[in-house]
């Protein structure tokens, strides 16, 4: 039986209403890869609001929305930002401690 009543919250607490709409950052590869002109979803970093590494292609990417929004898979917080208007592209990184491009 269905309990779930107007304005309450259904039995599984762990239903993410937004989940279907998160991808991986391999999703925006190919537009990084053109702002940045290097192969970006390899690319390490590190979160400057827990210090987790990992590479760019598994922060998850929100991507139905006026810009594009990269998330940290361990805490959640914004590691980058991109808004692409007709006059020019945004890019705020400032959630990245760094990103890290091999020479070579």
């Amino acid at each position: 039986m269905d309990d779930t009543r107007p304005g309450s919250a259904p039995d599984d607490a762990s239903a993410d209403p937004v989940a279907d709409a998160v991808l991986d950052g391999n999703a925006v590869g190919g537009m990084l890869g053109t702002l940045f002109a290097a192969e970006m979803t390899a690319v390490p970093g590190k979160c400057a609001h827990c210090g987790t590494m990992s590479a760019v292609g598994s922060l998850r990417a929100y991507v139905r929305a006026p810009g594009t929004v990269l998330r940290c898979p361990a805490c959640g917080g914004v590691v980058i930002r991109v808004v692409e208007t007709a006059e020019a592209t945004y890019v705020d990184a400032r959630g990245a401690a760094y990103l890290r491009f091999e020479r070579g």
